[in-house]
């Protein structure tokens, strides 16, 4: 499919983040764009006021006629009438991925891959690019808080895009730049075992363009097979440990914000202001420093371009800060729920917390619910809501109740609906509340705050 012929395209699951991304990058270079969701949500809304059409029942009488081609998430079923009805026309079918790949192979990419931290990494690339002057495009997997967008359209060659591991989608895409960031077991439902997931990304990094670069830290390099440094040399990949190559130094809190060094082969940047909390976030600004210098050595700008990052929607963004703290975080695995956590923890030292924890997939919960109680543990209170299923059917036996009854405190409840989650935060006696779950608790933060302004 060649990109610059499309005039018209269908999204089968518009409303997802990273399939919204590309629908607006389309819709910006003059496409007519369609699309079908399960239901209506802020974002949708804001693509229809973009001049997005889209519907929320399954109808095939509303699927397009005449489009070029039609774009599905992998979350869409089999059985989804309209995906049936697409595939009976012969409309061209492609997943989301592969039109990141298409648009890989004709640019210079960026691809941020790794169970964790994949969203907030690429977008503080995306941002100090930007500051630095180079006119990028990025499809990013979160909501820019400055920009309230997940979308960066710019007229250079440099794209910045996340590789996603699940359904094996970043097999997709030929970077340029690749950064592992972490190889920690997920989605072992699509992989099988871990040794799979291991076999996958090494097949990623085996697709770096010849003369490209590998970041990644030495401690997962040995999880792939005994000729892989080997095989980046006779394709031209160097190598760049992030345990060795360059880091950051000098980690405090200042202000309430953290302040770092960072340092490689070529120098110091000292004294880096972050409005990002939690150590893994430093990590991750460092690796963002690192593939900037590729593109920019100006010291002073890349600074001051990290200091005016102001985040992304859900990646532990405060949603009200007065007396009482409201605090919200995608975290949907143990690693991640044990990086906010301990954030939490270490940015209110004396303040009583509850945490509130939406489970996101029965598959999961399932290979993760031990570590998902104890690092729930780790605070004062507890409530746990129902296992948002997304694209699952359930699993006999798998329920929230399998993380509650190993959480190793008394104060927990588990709840069946929001509504009882609001009745239960109005009876605790909590100075921080967290959200945390990569499913749909953001809709219940205004009933939350009303709850806490009663409390004042």
């Amino acid at each position: 499919m060649k990109l610059s012929s499309i005039r018209k395209l269908y999204f089968l699951g518009i409303g997802g983040i990273g399939m919204s991304a590309i629908a607006r990058y389309f819709l910006d270079e003059g496409v007519e764009i369609f699309g079908y969701d399960i239901a209506e949500t802020n974002l949708t809304k804001k693509l229809v006021e973009e001049g997005m059409d889209i519907h929320y029942d399954v109808d095939i009488d509303k699927i397009p006629d005449d489009v070029d081609a039609v774009i599905m998430t992998p979350a869409i079923p089999d059985h989804n009438a309209e995906l049936v009805e697409v595939r009976a026309i012969g409309y061209p079918l492609y997943k989301r991925a592969e039109i990141l790949g298409l648009l890989s192979k004709t640019k210079t990419t960026i691809a941020v891959a790794g169970t964790h931290g994949k969203t907030t990494t690429s977008s503080i690339i995306a941002h100090i690019l930007k500051y630095c002057g180079l006119d990028i495009t990025a499809f990013l997997g979160g909501i820019l808080t400055e920009q309230q967008s997940n979308f960066i359209k710019g007229q250079s060659d440099i794209v910045v895009l996340e590789a996603d591991e699940y359904d094996k989608s970043f097999l997709h895409v030929y970077p340029n730049i690749l950064t592992i960031l972490s190889m920690d077991a997920d989605h072992l439902d699509i992989y099988g075992n871990v040794e799979n997931m291991y076999a996958t990304y090494e097949q990623l990094c085996n697709q770096i363009q010849s003369g490209g670069t590998l970041i990644i830290d030495g401690k997962w390099i040995k999880c792939f097979s005994d000729s892989f440094t080997d095989d980046m040399k006779a394709i031209d990949v160097i190598i760049i440990d992030t345990s060795k190559d360059f880091g950051c130094s000098n980690v405090r809190v200042e202000d309430e914000r953290y302040v770092f060094d960072y340092s490689d082969n070529e120098g110091e940047i000292k004294d880096i202001v972050s409005q990002l909390p939690g150590s893994h976030n430093i990590s991750n600004t460092s690796v963002a420093i690192k593939i900037a210098k590729y593109f920019s050595n100006d010291a002073e700008v890349i600074r001051s371009g990290v200091k005016n990052f102001k985040g992304i929607r859900r990646r532990f963004e405060w949603i009200y800060d007065e007396e009482k703290v409201l605090v919200d975080d995608y975290a949907h695995h143990p690693e991640e729920l044990k990086y906010a956590v301990s954030t939490i923890n270490k940015l209110y030292p004396e303040k009583t917390i509850l945490a509130i924890f939406q489970p996101h997939l029965y598959s999961r919960t399932k290979d993760f619910y031990v570590g998902f109680a104890e690092e729930l543990g780790k605070v004062e209170n507890v409530i746990l809501m129902p296992i948002y299923p997304a694209r699952e059917e359930p699993m006999i036996g798998i329920q929230s109740e399998i993380i509650y009854n190993l959480i190793p405190i008394e104060n927990k409840w588990i709840v069946n609906s929001g509504v009882e989650m609001l009745k239960q935060i109005e009876k605790i006696d909590a100075d921080v509340i967290m959200t945390i779950g990569a499913a749909d608790l953001d809709k219940y933060h205004s009933d939350i705050i009303e709850i806490l302004k009663l409390k004042k």
